[in-house]
């Protein structure tokens, strides 16, 4: 469906230099913000015209009225509120107001009235008043029959809450979160469908929903009431590349909007499981076991990064430190980064791995107005200051009609920058401002002067890098499933040269599923790559925003901001060479805990099963007593023992801690037979493994290097080599998915 064009843009399009068939699309975010910190009507009409004019970065259904879905979250409008309660009969009591934005099932009335009874009990449980609910107005004209056929009851429940001399907003916003998860959680378990609380709330309240952009104040006329004022407004018109439009998935979200992809999705939402025993004890108490799962299940990508981010906020963290915890900017390889933001990062990034892929971000937590972009800035975010104390912020320019001579100053963010309104101070602090203000937060350069580089290390007394003679080696190699073509196609190349073999496009190798030749287990996997919306990243050109570094001892809390290990360790790459597996084994010392990855020869398929049984076995019983350190090996294959594949013993200890929750106390070192190729690394890295060291692929090196097949290049240069290329391989394989950090 061709959009017709409004009249600006037909005279745009008639007189200027604008062209629309050179438009494209994306999902469209921004905010607007008084940088006075003063709430006033022209942020809510500067929103809702904002998100107007971005309307061509949604989709539209073949009805013509039904979108992606948009949406504004701004301010909690108390007058508004305070109204709507007189109007219905109650007086309003002294204290903080809430209001919850409910969407409720329509069509099934027991169901609706089940998660009536649901929200008010848990908020009665919590020890506040209910004034009573508010039916939404809205206006069903606008919107197209897919829209309506889906079109939950949507409904505002208000309740009176404490005076803030006795709980102040920021808890009384924490304990307004802790009911909301309960109200969820007990849904869930009544096995209701189509409820969804978009926001329960005494700071802001969000109005959203599956119409088109220019619609959404005309389907809830409470947007044009002039009581409805605000400080900040953040807007978002959705494009659904990799989701089904709903009325839920409509952005913002509880804390968020945001225009782009989350690459690392799947490490992140595994990576929280483990975090969130922690953090929740420690800013949640009591409560903590009400707020998990942290991520929903079934929550889109950016749901997903809201959810963290909305607890992070609920904790205590501030919106601007939140942003630098889940999406830094590139750090570790700025040589023009200021000493307390580069050791603020250090210390940041020992706690979390980063929510990596192309972001531009709108964010509030109530009192702080925050834009930010990714480390790439992959997706665009303009903004314009204007002298009567207005920023616009958005995926484009020009969003909002504001007269040439009162703009102040207008730009874009670059990768990883930000720009914030502290709502509460009036105060507007641009990206070097606000990340001064955090490193200044808290002695950084402290908390990181006990982490350590692999050049820290002391060298190993006695290798036991294993060194066999020729047969014994060539054994080996058969047993792991390596051959004479493996050796001189693809470990020469990466010897001699420093780099990966090169093949041919026409490469017609069968996939291994269907291969009737013995083949590895990693090989069954294909490698993700970048979709149409989510671009790859040069990993030659672009080698400056992305890193290998791997850390050890993750044992901190992420919401702790004093106690983390003062052992934490953090190499260059997971590829370990040479004595580096034995470097690590003496510095962690008694943390240490070996697992033999091996199984009886001549088993059955049984065999194989209590192998792994044993090995999660292991690998739990070492955690819980205390062993940070798991060294994983299949060195003990010999005549009647045979290695368990390497990519099911480590993925078998890493699922399984995660699953027991012991994931963050430990770290999962692999040395394999079977490993020798960079795929082959990516597989491992990308199943849990911390670190790799190839062992049998290096004692083939040190084999080829005594037969003089290496030429001039010493034994350390075909090593190094060995490593530069797996290093740049696995950067290859992160650059196709669009992934900069290979800790995430």
């Amino acid at each position: 469906m061709t959009h017709p064009l409004s009249p600006s843009h037909a005279r745009l399009a008639a007189e200027g230099m604008y062209h629309p068939e050179l438009e494209s699309d994306a999902c469209g975010v921004g905010l607007v913000a008084a940088t006075d910190g003063k709430p006033s009507r022209r942020v809510v009409e500067a929103a809702i015209e904002a998100l107007r004019a971005v309307w061509h970065r949604g989709a539209v259904d073949a009805d013509g009225k039904t979108g992606d879905g948009a949406g504004l979250h701004v301010d909690l409008p108390s007058r508004f509120f305070d109204d709507a309660i007189a109007a219905g009969g109650h007086k309003v009591l002294p204290g903080q107001l809430a209001v919850g934005m409910m969407f409720l099932p329509r069509t099934d009335l027991g169901a609706q009235e089940a998660c009536r009874t649901i929200v008010e009990a848990e908020i009665i449980e919590a020890g506040y008043t209910i004034y009573g609910w508010r039916q939404v107005p809205v206006n069903v004209a606008v919107i197209g029959d897919k829209a309506q056929r889906t079109r939950p009851e949507i409904e505002q429940i208000m309740i009176a809450g404490p005076l803030p001399e006795v709980q102040s907003p920021a808890e009384f916003e924490k304990q307004l979160y802790l009911v909301r998860r309960r109200i969820e959680k007990k849904v869930v378990a009544a096995q209701i469908a189509d409820f969804y609380a978009c926001s329960l709330s005494c700071r802001s309240i969000i109005y959203k929903g599956l119409f088109l952009a220019e619609s959404l104040s005309d389907f809830y006329p409470d947007l044009t009431d002039k009581r409805f004022e605000s400080r900040v407004a953040i807007f978002h018109q959705r494009y659904s590349t990799n989701t089904f439009p709903q009325w839920w998935l409509a952005q913002p979200f509880r804390c968020l909007a945001h225009n782009g992809e989350v690459n690392t999705i799947r490490g992140n939402k595994n990576w929280m499981k483990s975090h969130e025993i922690k953090m929740a004890s420690l800013a949640f108490g009591e409560h903590s076991e009400d707020i998990k799962p942290v991520i929903p299940a079934g929550a889109s990508d950016t749901a997903a990064l809201d959810a963290v981010f909305e607890t992070l906020c609920r904790a205590g963290r501030d919106a601007p430190t939140a942003k630098l915890i889940l999406v830094p900017e590139a750090w570790a390889n700025d040589p023009d980064m200021p000493q307390t933001h580069r050791d603020m990062y250090a210390f940041l990034s020992s706690v979390m791995e980063p929510w990596d892929g192309p972001a531009a971000l709108a964010m509030t937590d109530g009192r702080w107005a925050v834009a930010g972009m990714d480390r790439n800035a992959l997706r665009p975010l303009r903004y314009t200051l204007t002298s009567d104390k207005l920023l616009i912020v958005g995926s484009e320019s020009g969003m909002v009609l504001v007269p040439e001579a009162s703009v102040r100053k207008k730009g874009r963010l670059g990768p990883g920058q930000m720009i914030a309104v502290d709502l509460e101070r009036g105060e507007l602090l641009e990206d070097r401002a606000i990340k001064d203000r955090i490193a200044a937060g808290q002695d950084y350069g402290a908390a990181v002067k006990g982490f350590r580089t692999m050049a820290d290390l002391p060298r190993a007394g006695k290798s036991t890098l294993p060194a066999f003679d020729r047969p014994e080696l060539l054994r080996r190699q058969v047993a792991a499933g390596l051959t004479l073509e493996d050796m001189e196609l693809i470990l020469s190349p990466m010897t001699e040269d420093g780099k990966e073999a090169v093949g041919s496009m026409g490469d017609d190798t069968p996939l291994a599923v269907i291969s009737d030749k013995p083949r590895h287990v990693a090989q069954f996997f294909r490698q993700n790559f970048s979709q149409v919306t989510n671009p790859p990243i040069d990993s030659l050109r672009e080698r400056h925003v992305m890193s290998l570094k791997t850390r050890f001892a993750n044992l901190g809390n992420i919401l702790d901001q004093q106690g983390q290990s003062a052992h934490v360790l953090v190499i260059d790459s997971p590829v370990l060479i040479g004595d580096d597996w034995d470097r690590l084994r003496a510095y962690f010392g008694d943390n240490v805990a070996s697992i033999d990855c091996t199984m009886p020869t001549g088993g059955t398929p049984a065999t194989l099963r209590e192998a792994i049984t044993r090995i999660r076995s292991e690998a739990e019983a070492a955690v819980r007593a205390g062993r940070s350190e798991l060294f994983l090996s299949d060195e003990k294959i010999g005549e009647k023992r045979v290695g368990v594949a390497m990519v099911l013993a480590a993925a078998a200890v890493h699922t399984h801690l995660v699953r027991k929750g012991l994931r963050s106390f430990a770290s999962i070192n692999v040395r394999s037979a079977e490993v020798l190729d960079t795929h082959a690394f990516a597989v491992l890295i990308g199943v849990g493994a911390t670190t790799v060291h190839a062992y049998l692929a290096e004692a083939a090196i040190a084999d080829r290097h005594a037969r003089g097949l290496t030429g001039k290049l010493s034994l350390d240069e075909c090593r190094a080599n060995y490593r530069k290329a797996v290093d740049d391989g696995l950067l290859k394989i992160m650059a196709k998915m669009g992934i900069a950090v290979i800790s995430s």
